[in-house]
């Protein structure tokens, strides 16, 4: 957890519910043929939705901690809304850029990340935090990493 008082560390939390709900969605079109809406996103199978809960509202960016048990990538991205996907569709106007690409080749080496877009990315997440309790974000596997084998989380000083 944080180090110091004023800082707080958020757990990013799968939300096994709604990604139920998405790729019941995705199967509901494709059992009937049907197309998407226009625009719409539909959740890959590497794809995951997972949230943040904001205990507090004033928040300033200080870190990312992602731990990887063995090599892979993941991609986090947010969305920008109030996000209910029993009631209305993901769509990918509402994916925001960039997103935090983090990475590690081999167990032997440290995570890598593209330092600019976290730190944007992260910045972000403050300014969303000042209207928002909670929010949620397509975290998406790649080579080799899983839900099951990664462990996300961010740090705000309060």
């Amino acid at each position: 957890m944080a180090t110091e008082a004023s800082e707080i560390e958020l757990v990013f939390t799968e939300d096994a519910q709604l990604t139920k709900c998405m790729r019941l969605r995705a199967l509901s079109l494709q059992q009937r043929n049907a197309k998407p809406q226009d625009g719409e996103k539909l959740l890959k199978s590497n794809e995951y939705v997972y949230r943040l809960d904001f205990g507090k509202q004033k928040l300033k960016f200080l870190w990312w901690k992602v731990h990887f048990m063995k090599p892979g990538r993941v991609v986090i991205t947010g969305t920008s809304q109030h996000w209910t996907p029993d009631l209305t569709n993901l769509m990918n106007r509402q994916l925001l850029d960039p997103s935090a690409i983090f990475w590690k080749i081999s167990d032997d080496d440290e995570v890598q990340v593209n330092e600019a877009d976290a730190q944007e990315f992260g910045e972000r997440l403050c300014e969303l935090a000042k209207i928002r309790k909670v929010m949620f974000f397509l975290l998406t596997f790649a080579e080799g990493a899983e839900p099951g084998n990664v462990t996300c989380s961010v740090g705000f000083k309060v």
